[in-house]
């Protein structure tokens, strides 16, 4: 029987309720210094904000090395009423100091597979996918490791691959290696950041292998985000793709977080759901926010 693996245990995908697809909890990276996602009562409140908004559930994409706190994400999912799902993974390189990277060499799928069914660190928590990243229009050799032991993962596991696609570029280059090289079915495979290339011929190439498009980080007004956003998504749906398509925030720093005078994960659900609304209808975004990931998230576990 397939189930979302939360922090909390794993759920009917039924019960997933609305969703923020792609977003972030917790995080720290060498390139944004300064910035970091590191103050629980800040988590907390976001997520209590998330859920004010009428959201039920937040899949949260930090991998291996960036500070994911998973030891403290249970906590904040039962004192927010929210379900949280973590991710295992790897980022670009450029995300890690080079020495963090060298006792993962070779034994990437066996540290993968090991957070999926047996827990991250002590914390107990089981991730519920694996995040990977490709790079600006091409995959370099970081990408092309990462990737393949993401599939090893995923035929040992089922676990769904999320991908980090470089300023929304490289999508069928990710395809090609994913789907066509490593045989990881399409339909286990989430393309994040679409909205940051919006190239409709591509979005429509990609939806028609049966994977997932993410259209994430809504409020980042120089990615062409919100006011492209809408008619992409209407175009996809409008030629039969509306059950491939995800909506998340991406909030990367914490001076994107509502709580910290951003617009945070609540202008998902605030600003852009009443925007696709008016493009879409009702009915459509609301599989879009909740059938959709129920789908694309859920697992039969092996």
């Amino acid at each position: 029987m397939s189930s979302v693996r939360t922090v909390l245990g794993d759920i009917r995908p039924a019960d997933l309720g609305v969703c923020d697809a792609h977003d972030h909890l917790f995080l720290r990276s060498p390139r944004l210094p300064g910035q970091e996602l590191n103050d629980a009562s800040a988590a907390r409140a976001e997520l209590e904000a998330f859920r004010a908004a009428g959201g039920s559930a937040v899949v949260q994409w930090t991998p291996y090395g960036m500070g994911r706190r998973a030891a403290d994400l249970p906590l904040l999912s039962r004192a927010a009423g929210v379900h949280v799902v973590c991710a295992t993974g790897l980022h670009q390189a450029a995300h890690y100091a080079p020495e963090s990277l060298d006792g993962l060499r070779g034994r990437l799928a066996e540290v993968f597979v090991s957070e999926l069914t047996e827990g991250i660190g002590t914390s107990g928590v089981r991730a519920g996918l694996v995040k990977v990243a490709g790079g600006f229009h091409h995959l370099d050799a970081h990408a092309r490791r990462t990737m393949t032991a993401a599939a090893e993962a995923h035929h040992a596991t089922g676990a769904p691959i999320a991908v980090h696609l470089e300023l929304g570029t490289g999508a069928l280059d990710v395809l090609d290696l994913l789907c066509g090289e490593l045989g990881v079915p399409s339909d286990r495979v989430i393309l994040g950041h679409l909205n940051r290339s919006p190239d409709l011929v591509v979005q429509r190439q990609a939806a028609a292998s049966g994977c997932w498009l993410a259209f994430d980080g809504p409020s980042r007004a120089n990615h062409a985000t919100d006011w492209r956003m809408p008619q992409a998504v209407l175009a996809l749906a409008e030629a039969g793709f509306g059950d491939r398509l995800l909506l998340g925030g991406d909030t990367v720093v914490a001076g994107a977080r509502s709580v910290d005078g951003g617009p945070g994960m609540p202008y998902l659900l605030r600003r852009v759901r009443p925007r696709l609304v008016a493009e879409l209808g009702a009915e459509r975004v609301e599989r879009i926010l909740t059938g959709n990931p129920a789908r694309a998230f859920a697992v039969d576990w092996r």
